[in-house]
């Protein structure tokens, strides 16, 4: 899905046409030179690396790599695979998990043929990772997404990875952010500071770590703040519409940022999500929260939405998610207590009813 013509405020030196289809590309051009394509949107790992790239007067080629492979070996199948337009419509995180994976495999086994590929063998590779159960689930599912793509275009005959079931094991999550945890982060990171201007991205547009480190001034506009979410944008895009909260925009306003997003690392450079993951992770050990994270602060977004009393479509058009029982699994342990209030509060109090106990009870056979 292509982007639409807007009004956003683009970096230096960035110039836009459109197709006929009225879809946004986007080019670097700073004369003589001649214009250089930009992937992706403003803000995007992929479009600001290009653009500081071009900043700095170097453009790098891609290059090919070359892997020797024989042909219907392991690596002969995931090289296909990798250089499909299958992969290549995948959106980036999951392109990079899969290949993190499938690069594992093919290292330790490129060599061996995917016609003599079982079952076991699979499992085998599955229960290699067995202590780490998400990482072995992340492999399996590489996997057979692999194979899925193999058998519909005549790579392989047999998927031995259908019969292979996901490790199961109790996922802990992330833990949530309380009020009082909030409220410790604010008082250690001040209004002003790139780290509570994090917080408040965070918070006031329930973004992952992927959406924040491509936030900018390009997402504003009229008091609202638009982003396509990055998780599956490829694939699925969610648009995300909402107005710009006034804690929010005392914020950005406050921290006075310069650059074409909001969050920038010491060198002036945007961050990649699991660096500002790390950096926000530090930041919350300043404020004496180790156990925070940036992961806990989505969830964090939609129970304070909840225990103010929106309702489950209202927090879906904030945070982005597809289906009411994703809702429901974010903001079930932010409401308990409140739920719990309410329920015991229908019980009545026999002291506030003037009641009083029996005169005829049963004496106590305990004493």
């Amino acid at each position: 899905m292509g982007l639409k013509r807007g009004t956003a405020e683009l970096p230096e030196y960035v110039v836009s046409d459109t197709d006929r289809h009225d879809n946004v590309r986007y080019y670097f051009r700073r004369r003589p030179a001649p214009k250089v394509r930009l992937e992706g949107i403003p803000g995007s790992e992929a479009f600001m690396n290009k653009y500081y790239d071009c900043l700095d007067g170097k453009i790098p080629e891609r290059k090919s790599r070359s892997v020797p492979a024989a042909p219907g070996s392991f690596a002969a199948l995931r090289l296909a695979y990798l250089g499909s337009p299958e992969f290549k419509s995948l959106d980036v995180s999951t392109r990079a998990w899969q290949r993190r994976a499938l690069d594992e495999i093919s290292e330790a086994h490129g060599t061996k043929r995917v016609a003599m590929m079982q079952a076991r063998h699979v499992r085998t590779l599955r229960n290699g990772k067995r202590e780490t159960p998400a990482a072995a689930n992340t492999m399996l599912k590489a996997l057979k997404a692999l194979f899925k793509w193999a058998n519909e275009n005549g790579r392989a005959s047999s998927d031995p990875t259908r019969n292979v079931d996901f490790l199961k094991y109790a996922k802990k999550g992330f833990h949530p952010w309380s009020p009082s945890e909030v409220e410790a982060y604010e008082a250690a990171h001040l209004v002003g500071t790139t780290a509570r201007l994090a917080l408040e991205l965070l918070l006031y547009t329930a973004g992952r770590r992927e959406d924040v480190v491509r936030f900018g001034p390009h997402n504003l506009a009229a008091g609202r703040f638009r982003f396509v979410q990055g998780k599956n944008e490829d694939r699925a895009p969610v648009l995300i519409d909402i107005p710009v909260h006034p804690d929010l925009a005392e914020a950005i306003a406050a921290a006075q940022p310069s650059g074409a997003v909001f969050i920038l690392t010491h060198y002036g450079r945007p961050f990649t999500p699991n660096g500002f993951g790390n950096r926000f992770k530090k930041w919350c050990i300043q404020a004496g929260l180790p156990h925070c994270s940036a992961h806990g602060c989505r969830k964090a977004a939609a129970a304070r939405l909840a225990t103010r009393g929106a309702t489950a479509h209202q927090i879906m058009s904030v945070t982005g998610h597809q289906s009411l029982a994703e809702v429901e699994r974010y903001t079930r342990s932010a409401l308990r207590a409140q739920m719990a209030d309410t329920a015991m509060a229908l019980l009545p109090d026999r002291r506030s009813a003037g009641s009083t106990i029996p005169a005829n009870r049963p004496p106590d056979s305990s004493a």
